[in-house]
């Protein structure tokens, strides 16, 4: 099937900016998301959707060198920098992409967000560019729905749930949203934490009206023992827990960087599983806990892990479930498959014919 593409003007290529999409009404609800998510996991489970991810690290050094910079060095003791250029390609039955990603957490000291991401939307085929679209919502949404899709797999018709989510930011906030989509006693309460006290306490007095749950800022791990989820959306450099703090018996969803500490995946060796949403890409990529595990035990992921059993989300199978004596721990480095099925959810819905046509 080739996808029509939308009438221009030779050689002019649509971008749709944030305001040109508020203005087209879009909205990236979680709960249609999650939708979208499914039939994306459904299609690469099937190898219908594939991609694959590059990511380019600037020397720090060069940065920190220019005088002008300098004195913000000081500001980033306890934060990675993720200062990175990120390019995530991905093809589908009828459409491919490209999303590319700009970061540096210095950017919020220059009144900019941390990230910025570009989608460029092909049609399947003919891969003749359809649109470009402003991606840095759309990528904070998607992420978001590796929340929601955890849920629905691990935590069927479970009830009284405690989640504890490391993150004040966007995707933080995408991820509290998103687990707002199940019935209203799906969880009893959902604790906020981040770097800043205040920036948790901010998060959870704007969310606290659009979802059914408690929303709780905390300033310590006090409350990390008697939660059921666990999820790491943060700009840590380093674990954000230790393992003797954790119930030990939880799933863990690792959303940043080197946030779990090595004794945590030790024991969910002994006594639980390790899921990827893609062993390659987070073997690869090489920041996460999980990959740098290996990596400083001489080895590789992508090597060793399926030998001791770390798993692809999309081989589970259908019966896969969480046994409640067991911890589960999910590292996600973020599929390009993903942002292709919300950019095309986006195009399709919002953006392929004119408001009124």
């Amino acid at each position: 099937m080739t996808v029509a593409l939308e009438e221009r003007p030779e050689g002019a290529l649509r971008f749709f900016s944030l305001k040109d999409m508020e203005r087209r009404g879009v909205m990236l609800e979680a709960s249609a998301l999650h939708a979208v998510a499914r039939e994306a996991w459904a299609d690469i489970r099937e190898g219908r959707a594939y991609g694959l991810k590059s990511v380019l690290l600037p020397r720090e050094s060069e940065l920190w060198g220019r005088p002008e910079w300098a004195h913000y060095q000081k500001e980033f003791e306890g934060e990675r920098l993720g200062w990175k250029l990120s390019t995530l390609s991905s093809v589908a039955p009828d459409y491919a992409a490209v999303k590319i990603v700009g970061a540096n957490a210095l950017n919020r000291h220059l009144g900019r967000p941390r990230s910025t991401s570009t989608i460029a939307l092909f049609d399947k085929v003919t891969l003749a560019p359809i649109c470009v679209l402003d991606g840095t919502e759309i990528s904070a949404a998607r992420t978001a729905t590796y929340a929601t899709t955890t849920v629905e797999r691990f935590f069927p018709g479970h009830h009284d749930l405690a989640a504890f989510v490391f993150g004040a930011g966007p995707i933080a906030e995408r991820v509290v949203l998103g687990l707002g989509i199940f019935e209203p006693d799906t969880f009893s309460k959902v604790f906020i934490r981040s770097r800043s006290v205040d920036s948790a306490v901010q998060l959870a007095a704007k969310l606290t009206a659009r979802v059914a749950f408690p929303l709780v800022a905390v300033d310590d791990n006090a409350e990390l023992g008697g939660c059921d989820l666990v999820i790491t959306a943060s700009n840590a450099k380093g674990p954000v827990f230790d393992d003797a703090e954790a119930n030990p018996h939880a799933v863990t969803l690792h959303l940043g960087g080197d946030e779990t500490p090595a004794q945590y995946i030790q024991r969910v060796l002994k006594t639980g599983r390790l899921v990827c949403d893609d062993i390659t890409m987070v073997s690869r990529r090489n920041s996460q806990s999980l990959a740098l595990y290996f990596s400083k035990g001489q080895s590789t992921l992508e090597t060793l892990g399926p030998l001791l059993g770390v798993t692809n989300f999309s081989d589970l199978g259908d019966e896969v479930q969480k046994r409640e004596d067991e911890p589960l721990h999910i590292t996600c480095v973020g599929l390009p498959m993903l942002d292709l099925y919300v950019a095309k959810y986006v195009y399709e819905t919002f953006l392929k014919t004119e408001p009124n046509a």
